[in-house]
């Protein structure tokens, strides 16, 4: 199944590169066309993290008011989750379903034949930036080298976006050194890979950028407003515990 999926993109890789007369865009469109297509499971995702968060406030209540009996806190995130249709993992789902066909197109862009080049900008998407240092130098493998940076560069820039609009500073700051971490270890990773490998992962990182900034800022407020609403009109719930009647006793006769 696995080699079957992998031979189909494959061919529609070849198909877009004899139909535009250039790999490099063939790999652009192709990356353009998945993102297309599992952009509603990362719209979903997206949803359910913001309801998370919405939702965060009252499972750390529940969480606080029955940390000494475990029994009856796990009775109560339990009522929690129907009650709230809450699924702690419906914003992991999305992700692991797309992993598969991020890892087939890193492997189709593998691939690719040795003369396929991209606008002439690329000689060659087969070459590696370590490989084009090595044959040409530094100066003739500056375009591979600047592609690099830029796979890091697209990596860093989605996790200040996301740190900017965090409140707690500790946060903001384990977020932003995880996204310099990050950004070192893709442009480590991309000097090994070729060019065409470099080429998917820039323009996947860019749409993730701009879906960030277009579509998903945007669900994760509107779920954000229409969950603290519906929280709000919600009907305060009372826990009444009723006495136990003791029967009357008999008057002697």
């Amino acid at each position: 199944m696995w080699d079957w999926f992998v031979s189909f993109l494959t061919q529609v890789l070849a198909f877009l590169a004899n139909t535009c007369g250039d790999w490099g865009i063939a790999v652009i469109i192709l990356t353009v066309i998945i993102r297309l297509i599992i952009m509603p499971l990362m719209t979903r995702s997206t949803a359910s993290n913001a309801r998370m968060q919405a939702l965060q406030p009252l499972l750390q209540e529940i969480q606080d008011k029955y940390a000494d009996d475990p029994v009856r806190l796990n009775e109560e995130m339990r009522k929690f989750q129907a009650e709230h249709n809450f699924n702690p993992l419906g914003g992991c789902l999305p992700m692991f379903l797309q992993m598969p066909v991020f890892f087939a197109l890193f492997t189709v862009a593998r691939n690719v034949p040795e003369n396929a080049s991209f606008l002439n900008i690329i000689p060659s998407l087969s070459q590696s930036v370590t490989g084009a240092i090595a044959q040409s130098g530094i100066s003739g493998a500056l375009v591979y080298i600047l592609f690099d940076v830029a796979f890091g560069l697209l990596t860093l820039i989605p996790m200040i976006l996301s740190a900017r609009t965090m409140t707690d500073e500790a946060q903001k700051q384990q977020s932003l050194i995880m996204g310099f971490m990050m950004g070192a270890m893709m442009i480590w990773f991309g000097i090994q890979v070729p060019a065409a490998v470099l080429l998917y992962y820039d323009t996947s990182a860019l749409w993730q950028i701009v879906q960030q900034q277009l579509v998903t800022n945007r669900v994760m407020e509107k779920v954000k407003a229409e969950e603290a609403e519906r929280i709000k009109n919600q009907p305060v719930k009372v826990d009444v515990v009723r006495k136990e009647r003791k029967p009357r006793p008999k008057k002697k006769g």
